[in-house]
């Protein structure tokens, strides 16, 4: 009582307590969610030219995506297809802006009725667009504010088309292709050159000779900034502690199912008295049985032997009616199953049938209700019963179904599990000649079975099937074990800990900041925004929670936005430089002037290449050389070259002969052609370089 007494005196004092916990976790809420926040990068997903997307407006535009795209779509898919939607329109407004482009009423009216001629709404008599329809469509939808916005969004996007179409046709047409480049292009392709030349490759230096020191290859990344930058990086490193069923857990869950088989007897708090509970052995309802234990639900299906599981299809096959098969282990279920009935069955049937649909036929243009459609069907099969010749007639004359009218109603053998229950049911479970009525979801079918082939054993059967799953005890084992390896990670070396541990160590490198799928462990946005956290460190370890128990990282390495690391770049720099190095050798071995003695003294043959163009830049023994054959082309015949760095080695050609193709009166066609290589790209191109002149700043891995 003292303690009820102290509390009552202090219930003010308590609720305001506890009314300020509550503000101060709220207010962190939207603190965390950008509500309240003056830091731009959490009210805004990105800044482009100055022009803020805003976070509201954003994620709803990405709720619209993920609907569109599918339930299992994952966010980060979502949120980067809307972004780069975003920063397009943005980019496109600013063009049309300063073009001064605009969409006229009559354009949009075109648009409009080129859009919406096909549909029935807006048509005349006579199946014409009209303008009078459309106008009364629009004066309907205004009083209903979903329709007329719905309306208003689509006249927007008729005008974004408008507007972009003319952008990019605009650009376009300065890009066009010109006669004189159709004539290069035609030059390129036909002109043909006779040469002799000298190759001395890059392989005669050894790469010993040339080594590259780690100063050449940072100067090479100064001087060629574009090709090396980078976004921001991180590497980290793992183990995974799966929540995996123990043996013991396996164990229990095959006494578990096993338990199934037999008869129990349970107290009736009602009656008083033990009911006894059929087991799966004696059961008389094998469908509610299966449903209420089972995790997959009782498939009332005839099955072949190749539907069986191919584990145990042999065994099963070969069991009499009542047999059970079990437990039995598939991936991680245990199963029991059990022969509910056996019969010689087709493998395939033919058969006829008219359908009469509830609701419209389309045939005969006459709409019934379910039991008028049953009559009409009924009607009909006392109607074949009698002159089994009339079945045509009354096909086309009565049935909806249209894939089978032109062929007297027939569908030709089909596999069993083709058609929907009902129908399939009696093609297959009937004899051949039999005629009767079933009803499916389409309506009223009556059906004739003209033949069946390959009959052959069937059976049914009811599988009761539950997962193996691990207990509480185990996952709270593995949770224990996780936290000890975190533990014992900091405290120590992260890959000798993992190697005591037996735990696999799996690196991953180069994890961008947008990046959501970590191999090996699936979607986890959770470790990628650990990684790039400003207080996240290099070796800095942490646990985190995953669909199937735990994953402990540790951050390797932390890049920012910047230029490739010596050791990035040198897999890329390295050959490059050395190939350099290697012309500079070879060219200083070279005193000689003329082919011949360039070849003498080399310890090289002289080669002979007929037929080049530019359009295939291609020597015996060399490959492709474009700036060998380019240069080569600007010489005259009897004309030498001077020394050549080419692509595989160092170059001296003379030029024996230069045959021009034959002047043709008109060159559109290659100008034609050259339009056609470069107007599927455009668009994206225009796209990339207005993006990449653009000042943007990125949050979106805040928001996801």
């Amino acid at each position: 009582m003292a303690v009820l007494n102290k509390i009552r005196q202090r219930s003010v004092f308590l609720i305001i307590i506890i009314a300020l916990a509550l503000f101060s976790f709220v207010l962190a809420d939207v603190l965390r969610n950008g509500g309240l926040s003056s830091d731009k990068s959490q009210t805004t997903v990105a800044t482009v030219n100055g022009v803020d997307l805003d976070r509201t407006d954003f994620m709803t535009k990405v709720e619209n995506a993920r609907r569109n795209m599918g339930p299992n779509a994952p966010a980060g898919q979502a949120i980067n297809a809307v972004y780069e939607q975003e920063v397009k329109r943005v980019l496109l407004e600013e063009q049309y802006e300063e073009l001064g482009l605009t969409v006229q009423e009559a354009q949009l009216n075109d648009a409009l009725s080129t859009n919406l001629a096909g549909n029935e709404t807006f048509q005349d008599e006579a199946g014409r667009f009209s303008q009078a329809k459309l106008d009364e469509y629009i004066a309907s939808i205004r009083a209903n504010r979903q329709a007329s916005q719905q309306w208003d969004d689509f006249v927007e996007n008729t005008k974004k088309t408008i507007l972009e179409n003319t952008y990019f046709t605009m650009v376009k047409g300065g890009l066009a292709s010109t006669l004189t480049e159709g004539e290069q292009e035609y030059r390129f392709e036909n002109d043909k050159a006779n040469l002799e030349f000298v190759f001395v490759p890059y392989t005669k230096i050894p790469d010993e000779e040339v080594p590259v020191t780690d100063g050449e290859i940072e100067a090479y990344i100064k001087d060629n900034k574009k090709e090396f930058e980078v976004a921001p990086q991180v590497d980290i490193q793992y183990v995974t502690i799966s929540e995996k069923a123990s043996q013991e857990d396996i164990d229990e869950a095959k006494t578990s199912i096993e338990s199934l088989l037999k008869d129990t007897v349970e107290f009736n708090e009602v009656s008083k008295l033990n009911d006894t509970i059929a087991g799966f052995a004696t059961t008389k309802d094998i469908e509610a049985f299966v449903n209420a234990n089972s995790e997959t639900a009782y498939q009332d299906t005839w099955m072949y032997k190749k539907d069986l599981p191919a584990s145990i299809k042999d065994t099963i096959y070969n069991l009499s009616t009542g047999a059970i098969y079990g437990p039995y282990k598939v991936d991680n279920t245990f199963n029991l199953s059990k022969v509910v009935a056996t019969r010689q069955m087709p493998d395939s049937a033919k058969v006829r049938h008219i359908l009469i649909p509830t609701g419209l036929n389309p045939t005969d243009s006459i709409t019934r209700t379910k039991e008028e459609a049953k009559v009409t069907a009924d009607s009909l099969l006392a109607i074949v019963k009698t002159n089994r010749a009339k079945f045509p007639d009354l096909v086309k004359k009565h049935s909806s179904d249209v894939a089978s009218i032109e062929k007297d109603g027939v569908y030709d053998f089909f596999p069993y599990n083709q058609m929907v229950p009902a129908f399939r049911d009696y093609s297959f479970e009937k004899n051949v000649g039999d005629m009767g009525v079933v009803e499916t979801r389409f309506g009223y079918h009556l059906i004739e079975v003209l033949d069946q082939k390959n009959s052959q054993k069937v059976m049914k059967v009811a599988t009761v099937s539950r997962e193996i799953e691990a207990s509480e005890k185990t996952m709270n084992n593995v949770f224990s074990e996780a936290t000890n390896f975190e533990i014992d990670a900091q405290k120590g070396d992260f890959a000798e800990t993992a190697s005591a541990a037996s735990l696999p160590l799996k690196p991953v490198n180069k994890i961008g900041k947008l990046d959501a799928t970590i191999p090996g462990i699936g979607n986890n946005r959770e470790i990628v925004k650990w990684a790039f956290e400003e207080e996240t460190s290099v070796g800095d370890i942490k646990r985190f929670s995953t669909t199937d128990g735990y994953v402990v990282a540790q951050l390797t390495r932390k890049s920012p936005k910047g230029l490739m690391s010596i050791a990035e770049a040198s897999s890329k720099v390295t050959p490059i430089l050395k190939k350099e190095k290697k012309a500079a050798k070879i060219k200083e071995s070279i005193s000689a002037t003329t082919l011949q003695e360039v070849a003498s003294s080399q310890g090289v043959t002289v080669q002979t290449a007929t037929a080049v163009t530019m359009a295939s830049p291609t020597l015996p023994g060399a490959g492709s050389e474009p700036l060998v054959v380019g240069t080569a082309f600007g010489k005259k015949p009897g004309e030498e070259t001077g020394l050549i760095v080419g692509e595989k080695g160092v170059y001296k050609v003379r030029v024996l002969a230069l045959n021009p193709a034959p002047a043709l009166d008109n060159y559109a066609s290659y100008a034609n052609q050259l339009n056609a290589k470069a107007t599927p790209a455009v668009n994206g191109q225009i796209y990339t370089a207005l993006k990449e002149a653009a000042e943007i700043e990125d949050n979106r891995a805040n928001f996801f």
